[in-house]
């Protein structure tokens, strides 16, 4: 079986210009925050990022990294909306096609089946139609009802925070929802899974149940040992929120004065001095 093991800084470096890369998790809940690091810190740019998004959006809009956002909402949960994507809407720094939560859910579920798009009610009668003009309706053949045809939202690449995964690239969440990881995983020609820990296959299993096993081997391209690797954002059972740092990001964005210093201090070196001087705040806090 293939060690799929990678550094961080490996994923990003396969990425290029251009792609179109998903994103897992949901707000400001198990993001793969360790590879949007990652992606901070490489060259890579003009993407069309495709999330549910959270503060992965805001820090890579912030960045310029964006082209084209495809999404249902972008919160940081605590904190109603990102304010680094915020600024970058209001800015025109970035193009963006806003859906629908459900039908979001629909197109990442027609690219997983490798569906051209899938009928929704969900948008029939709302603006969402008005303001997404490319979208198109079907008629049922066996009611004639008119419903909302919803295109696959088709990935280069998808990125997903899990609890454990094994080093071929098998994934379990332990927390209390799957999010809608597995149709990111299965929407994209690659798949990179960062874990809290790799662990041998049969430690997967032991004690937890089989539906906890959320992605399988052969849907994953590599496999990132990233303790803390979703934060700030959550990752239960293994750590909540970090209302404080959250705080401190989002106060990030009022002056450019702020947004230096929080991404000298943060972002400017690499992981492991991020969660260093993560242990650095919360010890000047204690």
């Amino acid at each position: 079986m293939a060690d799929k093991r990678m550094t961080p800084d490996e994923i990003a470096g396969v990425l290029e210009d251009g792609m179109t890369i998903g994103i897992g998790g949901w707000g400001s809940r198990r993001k793969p925050m360790a590879l949007v690091r990652a992606i901070l810190r490489s060259d890579v740019k003009d993407l069309t990022v495709v999330s549910y998004g959270g503060p992965d959006v805001g820090l890579l809009a912030a960045a310029g990294k964006i082209r084209k956002l495809v999404f249902g909402f972008v919160t940081l949960d605590s904190v109603p909306l990102d304010p680094h994507f915020c600024q970058a809407r209001q800015d025109g720094l970035l193009s963006v096609t806003e859906y629908d939560e459900g039908m979001f859910a629909a197109g990442l579920s027609a690219a997983a089946k490798r569906l051209p798009f899938l009928p929704i009610r969900a948008g029939l009668g709302s603006s969402v139609v008005t303001t997404n003009p490319d979208l198109r309706t079907v008629r049922s053949p066996y009611s004639d009802e008119e419903l909302i045809a919803m295109p696959a939202l088709r990935l280069d690449a998808a990125l997903i925070h899990m609890n454990r995964a094994d080093m071929r690239g098998n994934a379990q969440y332990l927390g209390p929802d799957p999010y809608f990881d597995d149709d990111f995983a299965l929407a994209a020609d690659r798949c990179f899974v960062s874990a809290e820990k790799v662990i041998p296959t049969e430690e997967l299993t032991r004690g937890k149940p089989v539906q906890t096993l959320l992605l399988n081997r052969g849907a994953v391209t590599g496999v990132v040992e990233a303790p803390n690797g979703a934060h700030f954002t959550s990752c239960y059972p293994d750590y909540g929120r970090d209302e404080a740092f959250q705080r401190l990001y989002a106060e990030s964005a009022k002056t450019a004065d702020a947004w230096r210093s929080f991404h000298d201090r943060f972002l400017a070196g690499d992981e492991a001095n991020y969660q260093a001087e993560v242990a650095k705040l919360r010890e000047e806090a204690a």
